[in-house]
């Protein structure tokens, strides 16, 4: 009887060890797309050397990141199309 006793313990406690590391995963997986929420954010205009002034023929207007009519995927706060950022990149067709 002391067997069966013992090996009933056994098997709950290999469930418990199961359940506990699905647990652990899914905690990790819920942390590590919080981390990732965190870099989506949006940078500060001065972090990314924004100007009110275009640099040359770069310009927010012509940048695949600008959402019309005044932000952008990266940057923080309202942007001026005629705007500029180090994050320029040339709108494509």
């Amino acid at each position: 009887m002391a067997r069966t006793s013992r090996s009933q313990w056994l098997a709950l406690s290999r469930r418990t060890v199961v359940i506990r590391s699905l647990t652990a995963c899914a905690a990790g997986a819920a942390a590590a797309l919080a981390l990732v929420k965190e870099a989506a954010a949006k940078m500060a205009q001065k972090a990314v050397e924004y100007q009110d002034t275009p640099k040359g023929d770069q310009e927010c207007s012509n940048c695949s990141l600008f959402q019309e009519p005044n932000s952008c995927t990266l940057v923080d706060g309202e942007i001026s199309p005629k705007g500029w950022c180090k994050f320029w990149v040339k709108k494509t067709g």
